[in-house]
């Protein structure tokens, strides 16, 4: 009889190997722990669905197995070449965490594999559902948890249920506090623009070899020239925020950094340097972060910017966005000035090699000098963070951008030059 590696729960098609527990010419008993396998969620035991000799193992220690691949052969009791179906899940070994699923032994045909359900419970044979421990309780008491019937959610045969058992068969009465498991968690698709994120994020991860450089500004003739443009703009129906003015500043430092401006193209070994700005902007809506991209930032205005970004701000929102909006960024601008914080550390949008994160502007007491001395003033100050993919960027090069562009943010008239 052949055993084979069993579903190790939802999005799990493998495990290590990590170590056997039995050798051949073993005698085991139905449920004992065969060998722990380790999967990117847990190490668990596999436990024998049958009592019986073990005649080979097949698997290797250290060997990843594969869902429905031979691990173990063995006989069962009396030299029969057919078991019971499993009783039980494998449990989590002593030193790790809880395996997140169900998790169902299976053997070669005519053996019927029992279907789990969703949780740390199993179903055998489509008829009793009950955790591992309570099954433990109940063969050590000599109870067959199918005689027993379950008070807990959707049936499932609670320890009490097994006490109540024992002293006569009553069920015990099914306590108001316990909930469902469905009360107790919610259950939502992971699709659409959540899974593509989550894509783009490990993408990400997976490709640059992240660093985040972080440097402090004043802030206060920003904060004076955005007002100033804030006034302007509403006369013509535009909602000038502080993005167009950081763009400008991003643009015009670029110029003297194209490596911040450029991606990697792995598959012909090359940089790419683009000499053209497509800044996208990161815009939360109510199904997640996206990106569109604002073009050709170098060559147009505030307003001009101001509006554009308005424009794909509500497109966003209002899920209008077509492929073009959200194509053809050569470096991203993300700010979460409006919700709070001092900083972050942004993840870099791939294949792109810098994100930078604007922070909130408030107001603090500093240092400075008026007329050759010293005083203490209220000014408006604010924090950037660059991240960029060090394969690409050297801290360096981050580091000279950076000052460059604090002076234009503290000086916004160069933007002008």
């Amino acid at each position: 009889m052949e055993l084979k590696l069993p579903e190790l729960g939802e999005g799990v098609h493998e495990g290590e190997l990590v170590k056997w527990l039995v050798k051949p010419g073993d005698q085991v008993k139905d449920d004992q722990p065969l060998c722990e396998i380790m999967t990117d969620k847990a190490t668990i035991e596999l436990p024998s669905p049958v009592s019986g000799k073990v005649s080979g193992l097949v698997a290797k220690e250290g060997k990843t197995v594969k869902v429905g691949e031979v691990m173990l052969t063995f006989e069962s009791a009396g030299g029969a070449a057919s078991a019971s179906a499993p009783k039980e899940e494998p449990k989590p070994a002593a030193h790790a965490a809880p395996a997140p699923a169900a998790v169902k032994p299976a053997a070669t045909a005519p053996v019927a594999a029992s279907t789990p359900v969703k949780g740390s419970e199993v179903s055998l044979g489509g008829a009793v559902t009950a955790a591992p421990a309570a099954r433990k309780y109940a063969r050590e008491q000599g109870v067959t948890i199918s005689d027993v019937s379950g008070t807990g959610p959707s049936g499932r045969v609670m320890m009490e249920d097994i006490d109540a058992f024992l002293k006569g068969g009553s069920k015990p009465v099914a306590r108001s506090s316990a909930r469902s498991s469905a009360q107790l968690e919610e259950r939502i698709p992971f699709k659409g623009l959540r899974k593509k994120i989550a894509q783009k994020m490990r993408e990400s991860k997976d490709h640059a070899a992240h660093f985040t450089y972080v440097e402090e500004a004043d802030a206060t003739e920003l904060v004076k020239l955005r007002a100033l443009a804030k006034d302007l703009g509403a006369k013509e129906g535009i909602k000038v925020t502080y993005l167009p003015f950081i763009m400008k500043a991003m643009a015009s430092v670029l110029r003297k950094y194209p490596i911040m401006n450029s991606s990697l193209d792995e598959a012909s070994g090359e940089i790419v340097l683009k000499h053209y700005y497509n800044i996208a902007i990161s815009v939360q809506t109510e199904d997640g972060l996206t990106a569109p991209v604002v073009k050709d930032v170098g060559n147009k205005s505030v307003l001009e910017l101001a509006r554009e970004i308005q424009d794909l701000v509500d497109r966003a929102r209002a899920k209008k966005l077509t492929m073009d909006d959200l194509t053809g960024g050569t470096i991203t601008l993300t700010n979460a000035g409006s919700i709070g914080g001092l900083f972050a550390t942004p993840v870099i949008n791939y294949p792109e090699v810098a994100i930078l994160g604007f922070n909130k502007i408030f107001r603090k007491p500093v240092a400075i000098k008026v007329n050759g001395k010293e005083e203490i003033a209220i000014r408006d100050w604010t924090y950037f963070s660059i991240s960029l993919d060090h394969r690409i960027v050297d801290g360096a090069v981050a580091a000279e951008y950076m000052k460059d562009f604090i002076q234009v943010i503290e000086n916004p008239a160069l933007m002008m030059l």
